[in-house]
């Protein structure tokens, strides 16, 4: 019995407490002063210094990247509206000098050109054949510095197709854009293009746009010559959400604006009727002047959408939260969203 006493003794007495989370450190610091000659908090504080000093390299980077992509749509947007803007202007300034000519004529679509009468156009013909040349560069340069960088929801290192947006100035043309209607003209109220697939034409589909309420895009069909649907081709869909397709509708329809009969115009040839020629200028939906109103319409509807597209810019690239500048915290916020990133995928509202 009094072996069994120490014992009973040794369990009687309180456990020690449990070591603390610095006392571990110091214990594990005496270990390795002795094992490598390195200290626990000297590797702490060279993990703190390393994850910060990664931190903030990252934060730079996507700065940086901020900064270039804000500097490009910026620049971009400046070099479209003001091409566009300068044949406006000189449209706008040609059509009111030459109809305030040619009131007294009956015929005010022929205008007489020759060699004096082109002189003052030197301006126009240069703005004209700049943007006509560069129409279709510019619908890719805003594709690339507007509406790219824009997208919440884009992640350039992921696979896309390469045809996923099948509009283009040829396909304008090939589906016979009515560039006057107004079920054609830009809006940005009612739904919101989604990118799928608007599938095979129909008459209700084709000939009632605004069937189904007002929609920020334009299902396009394709005709046959006598104006019936073609079936046999796929709808296409205007995004008015998208710089590139306002560029390329704004390409189009200045194409078309100068191929139709107007005052902005050499002379017909002298077998066209002279009646004809004055239904054209007479009509009111295909006037000169309307047609300019549109084109100056669709002009700031781009310069809308640029500057909303702008702003989504900074929103995409704004600095995150200070929980995920916290180590470990960032790290398991990862792990479940996306929030800490300073690039947020995001569905378009």
């Amino acid at each position: 019995m009094e072996q069994d006493l120490p014992k009973e003794a040794a369990r009687a007495q309180p456990a020690a407490d449990a070591p603390g989370v610095w006392q571990r450190i110091q214990s594990w610091d005496s270990r390795l002063s002795v094992t490598k000659g390195l200290t626990a908090v000297t590797l702490l504080t060279g993990f703190l210094g390393g994850y910060f000093q990664y931190l903030n390299s990252y934060e730079q980077k996507v700065g940086d990247q901020a900064k270039a992509d804000m500097q490009k749509a910026t620049d971009t947007f400046l070099e479209i509206s003001n091409a566009f803007a300068e044949v406006q202007t000189q449209q706008e300034t040609m059509l009111r000098e030459q109809f305030g000519s040619l009131k007294a004529q009956a015929s005010p679509a022929f205008i007489p050109v020759d060699a004096k009468t082109l002189e003052p156009l030197s301006d126009y013909l240069k703005a004209r054949t700049s943007l006509r040349r560069n129409g279709a560069i510019f619908a890719r340069k805003a594709e690339i510095y507007i509406d790219w960088p824009s997208d919440m929801g884009r992640d350039a290192a992921a696979e896309h197709t390469l045809d996923q947006d099948p509009l283009t100035a040829t396909m304008l043309a090939k589906y016979n854009f009515d560039c006057d209607a107004d079920a054609n003209q830009p809006q940005f109220k009612g739904a919101i293009y989604n990118g799928g697939d608007p599938g095979r034409p129909s008459e209700e589909l084709c000939n009632d746009p605004t069937a189904d309420g007002l929609k920020s895009y334009v299902n396009l069909c394709a005709r046959n010559p006598d104006g019936t649907i073609n079936h046999l081709q796929k709808v296409i869909a205007i995004n008015w959400w998208s710089a590139k397709h306002h560029v390329l509708v704004m390409h189009h329809c200045f194409d078309a604006f100068r191929s139709q009969p107007n005052a902005l115009q050499a002379p017909a040839s002298s077998g066209d009727s002279p009646n004809d020629r004055k239904q054209d200028a007479t009509t009111p939906r295909n006037s000169p002047e309307q047609r300019l109103q549109l084109q100056a319409r669709r002009l700031d509807a781009f310069m809308t959408l640029t500057m909303a597209q702008l702003d989504r810019i900074r929103v995409r690239y704004r600095p995150t939260g200070f929980f995920c500048h916290v180590p470990v915290v960032r790290d398991a916020v990862g792990l479940f969203s996306n929030e800490c990133l300073p690039i947020q995928p995001n569905e378009r509202s």
